[in-house]
C-alpha cells in the first residue's frame, strides 16, 4: 500500500511540475527575449535564458522621445482612477439593490440582467460618447466603465449575506444609509470588493480599443495608453506597415521587431503581476461567497 502511495505521490508530483513548466514557459520566454542582444535574437533558440544578456531594448524603449512614457502614464492613471470609482459606483448599486426595503430592486435587477445579454452596440455606444463630449477628453476611459453588472451582481450576493442585524443596530445607534454604507457594509466585503478591483483593473490595464476609437488626431498621441502602442508595434511588424511615422516606437519596432514586441509585453505584463498576490487570498472567497444562492 505504502509503495502504490508513493507512486501516486510521486506521479502527481511529475504532473503538478509538467503544469508548471507548460504555464511559465511563455512568461520566461518572453522575458528572456527582452532581455537579450536584439541581433542575436533574430537567431533564434532562446528558451528559457537570454543568450547575450543586455538591457537596450528597454532603454531604446524608453528612450529618444518615444511616446511610451506618456502612454504608461495614462495606463496607470486610468488603471487607478478607474479602479476605485467603479468599485465604489457598483458597490453603492449593489448596496441599494440588497435592501430590503427598496421597492424597486426587482426592476432594476432584471434591467442590469438585460444588459449583460443585449447591448447597443459599437455605432450606438460611440454616437453616445459623442453627444456625451467625452471624445478626446481622459474621462472617457473611466465613465462608460463605472458600472458593470455582472460586479453589482456578485457585490449584491455578498451583500444579502451580510447579517440585517449589523445594519439595523447601526440605524438604532442614529447613523443614516451613508454612513452604514461606508462603516458596517465594505469593511465586511473586503474579499469581494478585492475579487472585483482586481477584475476592473485588468480590464482598464489591457484595454486599447478606447484610445483607438474615441481619440483622433493629436489627441491620440497624449491620451494613448501603453496597450495602444503595443498594439501599433505588433501590427507595424506583422502587417509591415508603418502605422504612424512620427511614432518612436513604430521606428523601433522596424529597428528590431521581436526583441521590442517582447520588451512591450512585459512592461504591459509586470504590472499586473505585481499587484495579482496582494488580492490573491481574497479572490476564491470573494468568488465564492459571492455566489450564494439567495
Amino acid at each position: 500500500m505504502e509503495v502504490k502511495v508513493k507512486r501516486g505521490h510521486v506521479l502527481g508530483t511529475f504532473v503538478m511540475l509538467l503544469i508548471i513548466v507548460i504555464t511559465l514557459y511563455p512568461f520566461l520566454n518572453v522575458l528572456a527575449k527582452s532581455l537579450n542582444d536584439p541581433v542575436d535574437t533574430v537567431k533564434g533558440g532562446i528558451t528559457f535564458f537570454p543568450r547575450v544578456p543586455t538591457l537596450q531594448n528597454y532603454v531604446d524603449l524608453f528612450s529618444g522621445g518615444s511616446n511610451l512614457l506618456v502612454a504608461f502614464r495614462n495606463s496607470v492613471l486610468r488603471t487607478v482612477i478607474g479602479t476605485l470609482l467603479g468599485t465604489i459606483c457598483c458597490a453603492m448599486f449593489a448596496y441599494t439593490l440588497s435592501r430590503s426595503d427598496f421597492m424597486c430592486k426587482k426592476l432594476f435587477l432584471r434591467m442590469l440582467v438585460v444588459t449583460m445579454y443585449v447591448s447597443g452596440g459599437i455605432i450606438p455606444t460611440y454616437l453616445l460618447i459623442r453627444n456625451l463630449h467625452l471624445m478626446n477628453t481622459f474621462w472617457v476611459y473611466i465613465i462608460p466603465g463605472l458600472i458593470s453588472a455582472y460586479n453589482i451582481i456578485l457585490i449584491r450576493s455578498f451583500m444579502l449575506n451580510i447579517p440585517q442585524a449589523l445594519t439595523e443596530a447601526a440605524r438604532i445607534d442614529g447613523a443614516n444609509d451613508v454612513r452604514i454604507f461606508f462603516t458596517v457594509i465594505l469593511p465586511m466585503c473586503k474579499p469581494v470588493l478585492a475579487t472585483i478591483m482586481l477584475f476592473i483593473a485588468v480590464g482598464q490595464w489591457n484595454d486599447w480599443f478606447s484610445t483607438y476609437i474615441y481619440t483622433t488626431g493629436s489627441y491620440k498621441a497624449s491620451l494613448s495608453t501603453l496597450q495602444f502602442e503595443l498594439m501599433k508595434v505588433l501590427d507595424s511588424v506583422n502587417t509591415g506597415a508603418q502605422v504612424d511615422i512620427h511614432s518612436e516606437a513604430i521606428k523601433l519596432a522596424k529597428r528590431s521587431p521581436e526583441a521590442i514586441k517582447m520588451a512591450i509585453t512585459m512592461v504591459c505584463t509586470v504590472p499586473i503581476l505585481i499587484v495579482y498576490p496582494f488580492v490573491q487570498k481574497y479572490f476564491v472567497s470573494g468568488i465564492t461567497l459571492g455566489a450564494v444562492k439567495e
